[in-house]
């Protein structure tokens, strides 16, 4: 660090306008973990937010930088350390947000996607801050766009739901006012949001304390035999590095007779949604690759206490899931074996730097520790706002988890249940990820009709 800002971050932290934290255990995993270096755009979370209705630069303006404000993660930047990065944290912070007003050509779906790209390819200055990019986009005198860009060091897919509610609730207070905010339900509100119940740094240090050696000893021993000999899926032997691009996606749904029928069975069968989708995932997989050792990670929120649901971070954690396919067995033992395996694994769940660590996974440049399959149920849905004066639609382009190559998350939008597939396409083409989901959904209606049949008779 250069001298002038050596004075600099010394006089911040003798004033108290700065604090140094050590890195939490789920921000480590980006550090020691990912494939991409930290600084690297794939570890963006990005997207927009549709506005129909009036709002001006200005209301915006004010709504994001009172969440600036009340969130302390959207205060933090990372300096060097000895051993590892240590987190700054501002006790104030200004609101990054631009406008651009878009003529008729640029707000073509083509031209605008381009216009997107631009604000979540630009890399974040992990030393200077701030971590987090938003442009307003006014494509007509009722339709602006917020296009945002944070880094995954600060924020995970629930921080989105958050960060939703927390502008909402800002902009009620600048447009109404704190009698008219009371009003529509939004209560305490004076000139700023009021504090979270639990702040990020606040939950690290109970994380910290917790994970002492004998809690992360007793739970290695469970992984160790759980993980033994297991392989990547699409494991890489020629030593060539992969060349890690921006995942695409490519979207589907899974209709919602067919959703029924999949909670029903969940139902019956005693288990739950997650397990019933996994173990139908891992016959596609298991089908689609010729193997019958499926590994896949799974995202966990880590947010089970009351007090962190408000607080925006990096509090997700990674859980590995492996599956054994027995194609003599039926599903409905299949089923029952996943749900108890996923149990286990979720009971016995630990920080993933630490995990990897404890495994003696080495470091391949290029590749993730233990798995390269992700497998996600989200359960933090972000439903469509509608306020006075204007309605606004969240809408995600990327969930900052690049770390992978192939991913399916599904996320209940309604009746029915998307499917996003996240592909390396270095590794998959759309047509590739075509089939791949053709053939879960067979899977998943001939479990649903036929659950007490031989699995070898089910994946087609």
């Amino acid at each position: 660090m250069e001298l002038d800002n050596r004075a600099r971050l010394k006089q911040w932290l003798e004033s108290g306008e700065a604090r140094l934290q050590p890195l939490t255990f789920p921000q480590r995993e980006l550090w020691e973990s990912s494939p991409v270096p930290v600084a690297a755009p794939a570890n963006h979370i990005c997207g927009f937010i549709e506005i129909k209705g009036g709002i001006t630069f200005k209301e915006a303006e004010t709504a994001l930088q009172r969440v600036v404000d009340r969130q302390e993660a959207m205060r933090v930047s990372f300096l060097p350390g000895k051993e590892r990065p240590l987190q700054m944290i501002r006790a104030t912070g200004a609101a990054m947000l631009t406008y651009r007003e878009l003529t008729s050509t640029e707000s073509q779906p083509a031209a605008l996607d381009e216009l997107m790209k631009e604000t979540y390819r630009v890399p974040f200055e992990l030393m200077q801050g701030p971590l987090h990019r938003v442009e307003m986009m006014r494509r007509g005198t009722n339709d602006h766009l917020l296009v945002f860009s944070i880094h995954h060091a600060i924020a995970d897919g629930w921080s989105l739901g958050v960060f939703m509610d927390d502008l909402r609730t800002a902009y009620v207070m600048g447009l109404t006012g704190f009698r008219k905010a009371v009003a529509v339900g939004v209560m305490g509100l004076s000139n700023a949001l009021p504090p979270v119940p639990e702040t990020y740094s606040e939950w690290a240090a109970g994380e910290r304390a917790f994970w002492q050696p004998e809690e992360l000893n007793r739970r290695v021993v469970f992984w160790k035999k759980q993980l033994e000999d297991s392989v990547r899926l699409f494991s890489k032997s020629d030593g060539i590095i992969p060349v890690r691009a921006p995942l695409e996606r490519f979207v589907s749904a899974i209709p919602a007779n067919l959703t029924r029928s999949i909670r029903d069975l969940a139902t019956r069968k005693s288990t739950t949604l997650f397990s019933t989708l996994l173990a139908a995932f891992q016959l596609t997989m298991s089908k689609w690759t010729g193997k019958n050792d499926i590994l896949v990670g799974t995202p966990v929120a880590n947010r089970s206490k009351e007090s962190t649901r408000q607080t925006m971070g990096y509090f997700a954690g990674v859980v590995p899931l492996r599956g054994q396919v027995d194609w003599s067995e039926t599903f409905s033992d299949r089923l029952r074996a996943v749900h108890e395996t996923a149990m286990d694994s979720f009971a016995n769940a630990m920080p993933f730097a630490e995990l990897a660590k404890a495994l003696g996974e080495p470091s391949i440049k290029g590749e993730h520790s233990i798995f390269d399959v992700r497998f996600a149920l989200q359960n933090h849905p972000v439903p469509d706002v509608v306020l006075p004066r204007i309605s606004t639609k969240l809408r995600m382009r990327s969930t900052g988890t690049p770390r992978f190559d192939l991913g399916c998350e599904i996320t209940e939008i309604g009746t029915e249940l998307e499917v996003v597939w996240l592909f390396q396409p270095h590794l998959f083409n759309a047509t590739n990820i075509a089939e791949l989901n053709v053939l879960l959904l067979a899977v998943l209606s001939n479990v649903c009709r036929s659950p007490e049949s031989s699995v070898s008779t089910l994946s087609l």
